[in-house]
Parts: structure tokens; sequence; C-alpha cells
């Protein structure tokens, strides 16, 4: 096997396993703990070893940037050529294989076959706990929640056959207002964004951190399912198909330690309008949204979830 970089990622756990192993080097007592695709912040000792490192995956290779430093971003081979001090990409690769002991290229003497390989112990990878917030049986004029239900729950229920039906019924309803009635009387529903103890924002019990945004009336849903999918700013939670089958529902994480939830959805359909050139439903700022549960066999559920 030849010496390069898609061989050391691919022995490397996507290059975490260098990250680790140059901290080590400056810092023992370091141990990278992934989350998703999220290191999260550690010692920079290339910045006087503060902690301003952030790692992360992304496209399947591990990158860093210094939360202060604003020139110090890059992926892995650009952060091991701060530490061995070398310029010529092959020469990095070398000594990767090296120092890391991956023994690329490498054969024993039997049957021409590659040698077992012993690299650094790969980052703890901890499943997240999938969000939680309340369900609600038909029809919508029930505010008092059945019980609380988690991403996946939901993600399992939709792809299932539970909603088949009303789904199918509701498509071929010609007529808006009768489509709306149907839906509203048949149609189970959630708050994505809670848990209540009753359907109104002074109910809350707990915010899931979760936000829906609804999309109407689109001409291409293949399409712009494609685009939010690769998003750069927005991790995209769970992503369907609605009822009426012309629009999404692209459920997002949002951070409320910074901005309210109010707050949160004005500047994520700002950002919609001059990305997407596309309008959002207003009624995404309210925390008791109901949103109802069709049937999608294509729904998207973030993997790091299964």
């Amino acid at each position: 096997m030849e010496i390069n970089k898609e061989a050391i990622l691919n022995k490397t756990h996507y290059g975490l396993n260098i990250y680790a192993y140059v901290l080590r080097q400056y810092y023992p007592e370091i141990v990278l703990s992934l989350k998703g695709r999220d290191c999260g912040i550690t010692r920079n000792p290339f910045n006087g070893g503060k902690t301003t490192l952030q790692i992360n995956i992304v496209d399947n290779v591990a990158r860093h940037y210094d939360t202060e430093l604003t020139d110090f971003k890059g992926d892995i081979f650009d952060f091991a050529s701060y530490h061995f001090k070398t310029l010529k990409e092959q020469d990095l690769l070398i000594k990767l294989n090296e120092e890391l002991h991956l023994r690329i290229g490498q054969k024993n003497g039997f049957y021409n076959q590659e040698e077992v390989v012993f690299t650094e112990p790969e980052p703890e990878i901890v499943k997240p706990k999938p969000p939680v917030f309340s369900y609600y049986k038909k029809p919508v004029t029930n505010v008092v929640p059945t019980k609380e239900i988690t991403l996946i729950e939901v993600y399992n229920l939709i792809q299932g056959n539970e909603f088949a039906t009303c789904t199918s019924t509701l498509r071929k309803i010609q007529d808006i207002k009768e489509a709306r009635k149907y839906k509203a009387f048949n149609f189970d529903y959630v708050t994505f964004s809670g848990a209540f103890s009753k359907r109104n924002d002074k109910h809350l019990k707990k915010h899931s951190g979760l936000l829906t945004i609804d999309f109407d009336h689109i001409s291409n849903i293949s399409t712009l399912k494609e685009e939010l999918l690769k998003d750069e700013y927005f991790e995209t939670e769970l992503l369907f198909t609605s009822p009426s089958g012309d629009g999404l529902k692209w459920i997002i994480p949002i951070d409320l330690t910074k901005v309210k939830h109010q707050d949160y959805f004005k500047a994520v359909a700002n950002y919609i309008q001059h990305t997407y050139s596309l309008e959002v439903d207003g009624s995404g700022k309210d925390i008791s949204r109901a949103c109802f549960l069709p049937h999608d066999p294509n729904v998207f559920i973030n993997p790091k979830y299964l």
C-alpha cells in the first residue's frame, strides 16, 4: 500500500489519532473524546498552551482552528507539520507512518500479507443522547401531551407505516380548506422544541435544543433537501417531507446559551432568505409550535444517533 494521505487517514480514525499523538508529546494528560463530529476545545501547544484549539471532523477529515488565532486553521497534516517541522508533504507522511507505527507499505514474510497494525488508541466515541420532546395524539385541538418521545422514536414512526394511510389520503384532497381540516383531525403531532405539560409556551418544562424550519410549496424538494444536508452552518438533526407532500420540515440544533429561541429563529430565517432565496413559515418562532407527523420512507436523521 502506498504511503499517502488517504491511507494514513484510514488508519488513524480520520486523523484524530495523529492529533492525540502530537498533543500527548506536550501534554501527556490530554485525552481526546469524540462526540458526534466534535472533540471540543483543548490546549494548543502552538498558542502558548491556551485552551483554544477546536478539533472536529469535516468531510471525513479531522480539522482544527484556534478560537484566538484566526490564521491558525487547517487539517491534521497542517497541524502535524507544526510539530515535525516538515515542509515537504511526502516527508511528513513518511514521518507519520514511522512515528505512529502505521506500517503502511510494509509486508510480512508469509503470503505477502500486510502485518497487523498497532496504532494509537482511537478517541472515545460517545453516542449522543437524542433530544426529547412532547408527543400528542390527534386531533390538534388536544393540547395535553400523551408522552415524551425521542428524536429516534419519531424517525422510526415517520419511516414506518403508521401514518401512511392518512398521508396518502391528505395528498389526494384538492380543496385547501378541506385538506387543512383533515390534517388537523387525523395526524398525531409533536412539539420538536420541547417537552410541555400543556401545549403553550408558558407551560414549557424543558427546551429540547431543536428548532423547526418549515418550507412550504417547494417546486423541487429533492434539490432543496440535498442543499440543506450540505449546509455549511447548520447540522441537520431530522429532515422529512411535510404531510402535504410539497414542503420540507428541517429540524436543526440551536444553542440557547447564546441566543433566545425567537431570536435564533429570526436569524435562521434571515439566513435562509439570503442563502436559498426562500421564505420560511413564521410559526417556527413559537416554542410550542405543533408539527404533524407524516409518512416519509426517505426521512433523514443525523447518523450520530444511529
